[in-house]
């Protein structure tokens, strides 16, 4: 029960206050003994008490990251969301300095981007002491100007995450703020004015001596500036002709350098050409060997052709040698043939007559002539 958020506290920036501390850090807080001894019970009108009494900023330290009591409060701060009115006193405090810092540390969490400007700027102007415990649990020195300005431009501070604000100068384009103007520019403004006013009478006695004196002014003074002006016109002269001659120089110098290396690109397209000669006559011999020697390969195939065109045709007169004979041989047995074929069809066995061609066929099979009719 003593750890939750007060059922009256509004959400800020759309969660719990609490939740604007880390989690762990949260826990560390609650198992803090300053926590449970002298937080416990606080209201809005008691912390300030509480307030006093601490003596140096912080946000955790040593191993194992011990909260100060001055995150403490702040945490309590969070836990009982206090008025606006009594966070403004906090920060307007003149006489408690860590009473100061922890309103504006409470306001720079909860509050909006002009009530951040409108009033931690201020702060700028308090230059006291602060003491700060650093992580290692040594103590350090600073002030609370540095302390306000670390609130306004960076993301950390006390080892907690800063909520981002607005940039000031969006906010004076949007016309929610008026221009800074720092307490410093009234000092300023009177040291600007005295100033003037002791000068201004000096100013004048020394305009009317200049006048006089231009009156005055002798005829050898006269010459003596007309001689410094001639002098310093010759010696722009002089300078003019030695800054002449140097260019001229310097362009002759870049000539010759073109001119050695337009030779030297020459000789060496020279010696290129001649490589590319040498290797050009290269190439054609060797085209030329590849020629001749591709030549004679075909004039031996040729040879070779020829040798077995003559050995094709031998072959051929061979077989059409023997081809005829087989034909002269087969003569007789057509001969044969065509007898044996002519007696077959004088046997009568074609004739008109079925009966005649039947005796015909038998008469065939027992070796006597056919009958005719």
């Amino acid at each position: 029960m003593a750890n939750r958020t007060d059922p009256l506290a509004k959400s800020i920036r759309g969660t719990n206050p609490q939740n604007l501390v880390e989690k762990i850090l949260r826990s560390k807080i609650y198992q803090n003994t300053f926590w449970k001894e002298q937080c416990f019970g606080l209201t809005a009108e008691t912390l300030v008490d509480k307030a006093m009494e601490i003596d140096h900023l912080g946000g955790t330290f040593g191993g194992n990251r011990k909260p100060t009591p001055f995150m403490c409060l702040v945490m309590k701060m969070l836990q009982i969301q206090p008025d606006k009115e009594i966070v403004v006193e906090f920060i307007k405090n003149p006489e408690y300095k860590y009473v100061r810092a922890l309103g504006a540390f409470y306001l720079r969490l909860t509050g909006t981007d002009v009530d951040v400007y409108r009033y931690l700027e201020p702060l700028y102007n308090d230059y006291r002491k602060l003491r700060i415990k650093a992580n290692d649990g040594k103590f350090a020195l600073t002030h609370v100007d540095e302390f306000i300005d670390d609130l306004l431009t960076k993301d950390y501070s006390c080892d907690i995450a800063l909520p981002r604000i607005k940039k000031r100068w969006t906010l004076e384009n949007l016309g929610s703020l008026e221009p800074r103007r720092s307490a410093l520019e009234d000092d300023f403004e009177e040291e600007e004015e005295k100033d003037e006013d002791e000068l201004l009478p000096d100013a004048v006695d020394s305009m009317d001596h200049d006048k006089e004196h231009h009156r005055a002014r002798s005829p050898p003074r006269e010459k003596d500036r007309d001689r410094k002006r001639d002098t310093h016109r010759y010696r722009d002269r002089d300078y003019d002709r030695d800054y002449e001659r140097d260019h001229v120089r310097g362009r002759d110098r870049d000539r010759e350098r073109d001119h050695r290396h337009r030779l030297r690109d020459e000789k060496d397209n020279g010696r290129e050409r001649d490589r590319e000669g040498r290797e050009r006559e290269r190439r054609v011999i060797r085209e030329h060997g590849r020629r001749s020697s591709y030549s004679r390969s075909r004039s031996r195939d040729r040879r070779d052709h020829r040798g077995d065109g003559d050995e094709r045709r031998r072959r051929q007169q061979h077989h059409h040698h023997h081809r005829d004979e087989a034909a002269e041989d087969d003569q007789p047995k057509k001969k044969k043939k065509e007898k044996k074929a002519a007696a077959t069809k004088d046997d009568g066995t074609d004739h008109p007559d079925p009966e005649i061609a039947a005796a015909n066929k038998l008469r065939a099979s027992l070796g006597l002539k056919p009958l005719r009719e």
